[in-house]
């Protein structure tokens, strides 16, 4: 088996499980300051039951980076050190705020209303942060950063199309209307993320753009940027029709915003494979001793089930629209 392959589909399945589960829960976090008191009840119970869970994902793959890619450790967390450090306590405010907020009464409310919004953005925009250092190899200047900044909040808009869509399909009534206005928003932020990284990639690596640019070898890959285009398309057309209150409708903009991320995901995979550290450090180089892998396999194969059957259970317990309360 080429274990370090293996691994590296396992750390991708894990980050994209993240992206799309914490994603839609960070994006109703930086929601919260739009919506009204009553509002803001039902946001809440709408992630409730499963805000925790989501970062599961994000810890299995920085788990699996660290023990799997040991080489890729200096070089990643060295060039993403601040950037981590500052999502980490964006995480651990927002995860504060939220429980306080259960308890508190009056403006106390609201100040905690405002610090778990502000942990959500702090999280989000850092990690698009990290993404745009990561896509141009942790290069150094002016401009290389400016670039990151702006993936970083072209993220947030992503996650705010998420959380919007999410929204969508758990709410109802005036809340629900808001959120398809704000999903509309948010699919135009996911536009300029996703033209900015396929800009971006190939003019840093000679490697993408041999990859992109290798005609007629590259006109298969052309299929995700039309799959792309095609599901925006899709959740514009959704909203439209859960708009105009049409049945079963509520969870298709949530389906669509899930397959954006998906295809963008996958055709920033292709573009960086085999690399770790983009034109530096392939997987095999990277990795640990076979011994170690296999080991770490075996591990993975007994907690990967857990993981997904609470993940599928929670959802299924929790499903139906949400009510307001629950966390008051």
């Amino acid at each position: 088996m080429d274990l370090p392959l293996i691994f590296m589909v396992l750390m991708g399945v894990s980050v994209l499980a993240y992206v799309v589960l914490d994603g839609y829960d960070l994006g109703v976090g930086m929601l919260m300051p739009a919506a009204t008191g009553e509002e803001q009840s039902v946001m809440v119970s709408s992630i409730g039951p499963f805000w925790d869970a989501n970062e599961t994902w994000l810890v299995l793959g920085i788990g699996i980076l660290l023990t799997a890619f040991p080489i890729a450790l200096a070089p990643v967390l060295g060039g993403l050190y601040l950037p981590v450090v500052a999502m980490l306590v964006g995480l651990m405010l927002r995860g504060v705020a939220f429980d306080f907020r259960i308890k508190a009464q009056g403006w106390h409310r609201e100040l905690w209303n405002w610090l778990f919004w502000a942990g959500s953005f702090l999280a989000s925009f850092c990690q698009g942060l990290m993404l745009g250092r990561y896509i141009t190899g942790f290069a150094s200047g002016f401009g290389y950063w400016m670039f990151a900044v702006l993936v970083g909040a072209s993220l947030c808009g992503g996650y705010v199309l998420l959380g919007a869509t999410w929204l969508i399909l758990k709410t109802e009534g005036d809340l629900q209307r808001k959120a398809i206005v704000w999903a509309r928003w948010g699919l135009a932020w996911v536009g300029l993320g996703v033209a900015l990284v396929s800009i971006a990639t190939p003019m840093v690596s000679e490697t993408v753009r041999d990859k992109w640019f290798d005609f007629p070898r590259t006109l298969g890959v052309m299929v995700l940027p039309a799959a792309t285009l095609a599901a925006g398309f899709a959740l514009w057309v959704a909203t439209a029709a859960v708009k105009r209150g049409e049945a079963r409708s509520d969870w298709r903009p949530f389906g669509a915003a899930v397959a954006i991320f998906t295809l963008a995901f996958a055709g920033l995979a292709y573009s960086l494979f085999p690399y770790v550290v983009i034109d530096r450090l392939t997987i095999w180089e990277a990795a640990a001793h076979p011994t170690a892998l296999r080991a770490l396999l075996v591990g993975a194969a007994i907690v990967l089930p857990f993981i997904v059957g609470y993940t599928i259970l929670s959802y299924r317990i929790f499903r139906g629209k949400a009510k307001g309360g629950l966390y008051d």
